[in-house]
């Protein structure tokens, strides 16, 4: 599996996606040595891949015997919530269909608080930045396919509000935060905080948060949907489009997957998501109100994580999230029509 996405950036300045990756000769000597074991042959080479945000291991591994595996590995520090994430991620790649365009786990390790998990290697990369248009199209494709495969969810999983609920409350956080008579303060919000908001943004702080409380019944649905898409989370072969790192994997409606990739796409230099959400297969007979809702929230979370402190070991996250922040809340400028 190989991804380099994050060593771009698109034309327009787009922070990479990258964290701060480990070797592999970080992993406990120990714990490569159970999956040097298990694979039945050492570790020859270990390549490192840049793209995405973890900030462990992420590495193609050539066995002794010539064989390859991807390896994604991370312990609890110096971001204890990704041992959490590497869990989840096992638990939903051990279960997934077989037609699902996903890499196969081959096996999970776990010793003094790292995880690791071992899946076949994808020989793709991912899509070039900026957006080419013959790339994006096959990933639209894929994401039709997609959501064919996986509707109704083949697996038990989290909803999508179980598993965002208390995340897309942006605009309600940020609302709470401003100096409006009777509002209850949030201490997570700073006067600066709202003083950098987009002035669109502030006008309509109080009705962006009403929006966002409509999310929960708009984007509930019976597709497993991955949550996370990005170009650094997917890989191009000669003959198909395989989408990796699957962590937030929850059920929802058949258009979340698009919605919340389309963001990235913009800010990567590829077009507007107006122009591609309405005429996409998966978006056919979406209720346009529910897209609106969702939009909001979407546009709220990530305005308001890129005020936050950098979590550790992520330093590009933030930058990356108000990118994706901009991108959405123009488009939830055009759907709202709000002067």
């Amino acid at each position: 599996m190989r991804k380099h996405a994050g060593d771009q950036a698109d034309e327009q300045g787009a922070p990479p996606a990258i964290g701060m990756r480990l070797p592999w000769s970080g992993v406990p000597a120990d714990l490569a040595r159970m999956v040097e074991s298990h694979l039945g042959a050492p570790v020859a080479e270990a390549t490192t891949q840049t793209g995405g945000f973890s900030p462990g291991v992420a590495a193609r591994l050539r066995l002794a015997d010539g064989r390859r595996v991807f390896a994604k590995a991370v312990g609890p520090r110096p971001n204890p919530d990704s041992p959490i994430l590497h869990r989840a991620e096992g638990r939903i790649a051990a279960r997934l269909p077989l037609a699902a365009p996903a890499p196969r786990l081959i096996a999970t390790f776990e010793a003094h608080g790292w995880v690791v998990l071992v899946f076949e290697d994808v020989d793709g990369a991912p899509p070039d930045l900026p957006w080419k248009k013959d790339q994006l199209d096959r990933v639209l494709a894929a994401l039709a396919d997609l959501a064919a495969v996986l509707t109704p969810s083949p697996l038990e999983a989290p909803t999508v509000v179980e598993r965002f609920g208390e995340d897309l409350r942006g605009w309600r956080r940020l609302a709470a935060g401003s100096p409006t008579a009777g509002r209850a303060p949030d201490a997570t919000t700073t006067k600066d905080d709202l003083e950098t908001l987009d002035p669109w943004a502030c006008r309509h702080l109080d009705a962006l948060a009403d929006l966002e409380t409509r999310w929960t019944d708009a984007a509930t649905g019976d597709s497993l949907v991955h949550a996370d898409l990005r170009a650094d989370n997917l890989l191009l072969t000669p003959d198909r489009v395989v989408v990796v790192d699957w962590p937030w994997a929850c059920a929802a409606a058949p258009w979340f997957d698009l919605l919340a990739m389309l963001p990235s796409v913009r800010m990567q230099g590829g077009p507007a998501p107006e122009d591609v959400f309405d005429v996409h297969p998966v978006a056919r007979g979406a209720d346009a109100d529910a897209v609106t809702a969702t939009i909001a929230a979407l546009a709220g979370f990530f305005v308001r994580q890129s005020l936050q402190p950098a979590p550790p070991g992520l330093p590009t996250l933030r930058p990356f999230q108000a990118a994706q922040g901009r991108a959405a809340l123009d488009w939830l400028r055009i759907r709202t029509g709000w002067s």
